[in-house]
């Protein structure tokens, strides 16, 4: 592929141009779910009321329910939901797990820091990957603040292509900043027909684009190729305003499900509720009419009795001819109709909301109603079981797509801005190793705890056991499974002794055991031997 502006612009528009189609699913999604987003093929004015198409808000409020709960159980702000770990951990010391815990508290506290906006963009996130299947977020460097800096934007500025292995290998993201903002990141490279402008239209939008490609794909005549290039481009100008290296791809392109033959995302859970979404709008359209033609019924009368105006309102007045003969029938009366399809027509507005819910997961997720105080511990061990099998499905793909993009993309900008000091200082059980990440989350701690439940199921069996045959209580390695047990229940490995500190504290008090047992030994031979010296000298004595 060729470097010039004009080749990268055209396989930009190519991109764009085969999404087109997307973007219009997309539109027809969000005017349903998500109408603050429903801006995929039209353009809004700031102060149009967004909503004003739809019957009733339920998919809507589905829609947030589900895009809150992501958040919630993938990230939970009250405790630290991811772990810094290495891929190779066998070889991991106690130093090493010291510094990954260091390492993982460093990273959190960057991450929320309140100048990096983290929590904001994975909020716009979190709901784009419930409504679309995916988000596009930024992590980069905030260098006027020396901080990271997170941004979610707009799938429908966005589009990508994926390399012969399935691999995302080149981003595009359209952006049309003022000429005055244009100028203020650029203010050397800029095309001289903007600076022309610059002083005439300050307001003027330019088309421009931002394009984040792999070293694999862009020719450079650079020796050494690093992992992606990034690179903006003055669309209308074709003109390359800055072009350099990066370590990191700079977005985080999460995808909650894709179809074969497609680099795109999809919801499963947006998609398969749309024909229900659309069912409910013209099932409480017609409900809202029937109802209110049951409660301000249409009225049939005699024309020629009335005088004036009908005033069918609170406290109206409606004149009639004082010579009508009301035996021929009332003036004015209610029109006759039947009301008994109304419960009919609530019960498919429930049975339609709930289809919605369950296509959204909702249901899923929640946890089983506690069966009250007489359930049993098994009982409600069971439960839980069936809420992780429910859940589990649903968020553990998410964590790695997400959550790991996420991770990882951070880790790699702290780590090469010097977040985490000289990579010199790093233990060597760590130094060059790959790092990977194990999250935490309400639903994987629910996992983890019942390591301890395992734990203490076994340790029953074994004392059981022990009575019969006192062999089989060495059938298990209690140091072994209570580290693991603790590690389950996220203990600080700052509480733990290591390993070899254990062994040296059980040598200490072997050590303590043998001498007291050597004392003891001495003692009662020195006791024997005293014994036997007056023994021996009674017997000597004569009687």
């Amino acid at each position: 592929m060729h470097q010039d502006a004009k080749s990268l612009k055209a396989r930009g528009d190519h991109l764009f141009s085969q999404k087109r189609p997307l973007d219009s699913r997309n539109q027809e999604i969000a005017d349903h779910f998500y109408v603050e987003r429903a801006d995929f093929t039209v353009t809004r004015d700031i102060g149009e009321d967004w909503a004003d198409h739809l019957m009733t808000s339920y998919p809507s409020v589905i829609r947030r329910d589900l895009g809150n709960s992501l958040g919630t159980m993938l990230r939970p702000r009250a405790k630290s939901w991811f772990n810094v770990q290495i891929e190779r951990g066998d070889g991991l010391d106690s130093e090493g797990k010291a510094w990954l815990q260091w390492a993982t508290e460093t990273q959190r506290r960057a991450m929320y820091d309140r100048k990096s906006r983290f929590n904001m963009a994975t909020k716009q996130g979190d709901h784009d990957f419930a409504t679309f299947g995916g988000a596009c977020i930024s992590v980069e460097l905030n260098m006027k603040e020396q901080a990271l800096l997170y941004r979610c934007w707009h799938l429908r500025d966005v589009a990508w292509a994926e390399d012969a292995y399935g691999e995302i290998s080149e981003i595009h993201r359209n952006w049309k900043p003022t000429i005055t903002e244009l100028c203020g990141y650029f203010p050397k490279t800029v095309h001289e027909k903007i600076q022309v402008r610059k002083d005439k239209e300050p307001f003027a939008t330019v088309n421009v684009r931002h394009v984040v490609i792999s070293g694999e794909t862009y020719q450079t005549d650079r020796a050494f190729r690093q992992p992606w290039y990034s690179l903006w481009i003055d669309c209308e100008n074709e003109h390359i305003l800055f072009e350099g290296p990066t370590w990191h791809r700079i977005y985080t392109l999460p995808r909650w499900a894709t179809i074969s033959g497609s680099q795109y995302p999809y919801s499963p859970a947006a998609l398969i509720a749309l024909p229900d979404a659309r069912l409910i709008q013209a099932m409480t359209l017609t409900m809202l009419d029937a109802g209110e033609r049951a409660a301000n019924p249409p009225m049939v009368g005699v024309a020629e009795a009335i005088r004036g105006d009908l005033q069918l309102y609170a406290g109206g007045f409606t004149s009639v001819d004082a010579e009508y003969d009301e035996r021929l029938g009332e003036v004015l009366r209610p029109l006759s109709q039947d009301k008994g399809a109304l419960p009919f027509g609530i019960e498919m507005l429930d049975r339609t909301g709930e289809m919605i819910k369950n296509a959204f997961y909702l249901n899923q997720i929640s946890m089983p109603p506690h069966g009250g105080p007489e359930m049993t511990a098994f009982e409600v061990g069971q439960r839980v079981q069936e809420y992780i099998r429910n859940a589990l499905p649903l968020f553990e793909p998410m964590e790695d797509e997400y959550n790991g993009q996420l991770c990882d993309m951070t880790f790699e900008v702290l780590l090469r801005n010097g977040g985490f000091g000289s990579p010199m200082d790093m233990p060597e059980s760590v130094r060059g190793q790959q790092t990977t990440y194990e999250f935490e989350s309400p639903l994987r701690e629910m996992i983890e705890r019942q390591k301890g439940q395992t734990f203490l199921e076994a340790k029953a069996l074994i004392t059981e056991a022990a009575q019969m045959d006192p062999s089989s209580a060495s059938i298990m390695d209690f140091r072994k499974t209570l580290r693991d047990v603790l590690g389950g229940i996220s203990t600080p490995e700052k509480w733990l002794r290591s390993e070899a500190e254990e062994d040296a504290v059980i040598k200490e008090q072997e050590q303590r055991q043998a001498q007291a047992e050597q004392m003891a030994m001495l003692q009662q031979g020195g006791e024997a031997a005293s014994k036997l010296g007056q023994a021996a000298q009674q017997f000597a004595t004569p009687q």
